[in-house]
């Protein structure tokens, strides 16, 4: 074999072993609000795909633990408290870490049902800072790594009542609307460096988030909904799994509704 042919092939060899372990990087994924709801869903459907979870609670430890305890390996489970409403619980939070972030999931949230006049500053200023503060917060500590090695995913958890608006929910729904310009922004930036950025916006997911409904609106609710139900906080979290898997969507908003909003 001649040396150039002969270099060729130990080149092609490097590209490819860089590109294997550059795949397997891939598997270490943060999920922030992952202790109920959508968060648990997708912590769980990313085990399920052999993904390294760092799963993020704040008070709510049970659920995670109860999963941390079943899986084979334990350490393909990291749990990591910390209260996100302030920088200082975002820097601890990633204190915690000591690997690559390469796929963010931005889902912690809060909800409020309250009259427009009766917003308070404090309360607009808390729903502000945790509903989108934290994700643009989160995004910035992820992205050294996915610019580094040229890959990566971030999914945004916005609202239908980001996109369409909401009643006596004004503070959420201008969070969740600054989650989608979030989003779309972030995604023309980091394109050319091949990362991913991409907002789901649920409709009616059947989580903690309806105990504030009683029964009688429960039931209108529902009425509304074409498809006659409520999502599946798995349903959501497939969504989220097939955005980080798939390689050439991106900006975008997906609506899972149930066809409340077309």
């Amino acid at each position: 074999m001649k040396k150039e042919a002969y270099n060729c092939t130990l080149y092609a060899v490097y590209i490819f072993c860089i590109t294997e372990e550059i795949e397997k990087r891939m598997k270490n994924i943060l999920i922030t609000g992952a202790s109920k709801g959508i968060g648990l869903a997708t912590v769980k459907a990313f085990l399920k795909k052999d993904y390294k979870v760092f799963a993020h609670y704040y008070q709510t430890f049970e659920p995670l633990n109860k999963i941390k305890n079943k899986i084979k390996n334990a350490n393909q489970l990291i749990l990591l408290q910390a209260d996100l409403k302030q920088k200082s619980g975002i820097d601890l939070l990633f204190s915690q870490i000591d690997e690559n972030i390469d796929v963010l999931v931005n889902n912690a949230a809060i909800s409020e049902n309250i009259l427009f006049d009766q917003i308070t500053e404090e309360k607009w200023d808390e729903m502000l800072s945790l509903n989108l503060k934290t994700y643009f917060l989160c995004a910035q500590k992820v992205f050294p790594g996915m610019l580094h090695q040229k890959s990566g995913s971030i999914i945004n958890i916005s609202s239908i009542w980001g996109v369409t608006g909401a009643a006596m929910e004004v503070h959420y729904s201008t969070a969740k609307a600054g989650v989608i310009g979030l989003t779309k922004a972030l995604a023309k930036e980091l394109a050319p460096s091949n990362i991913l950025v991409n907002a789901v916006a649920p409709g009616v997911i059947d989580t903690d988030m309806l105990k504030s409904f009683d029964d009688t609106e429960l039931e209108n609710l529902k009425k509304e909904i074409p498809l006659e139900r409520f999502g599946r906080a798995e349903e959501v979290a497939d969504l989220i799994l097939y955005l980080v898997e798939q390689k050439y969507i991106t900006g975008e908003v997906i609506n899972i509704n149930g066809g409340l909003w077309i």
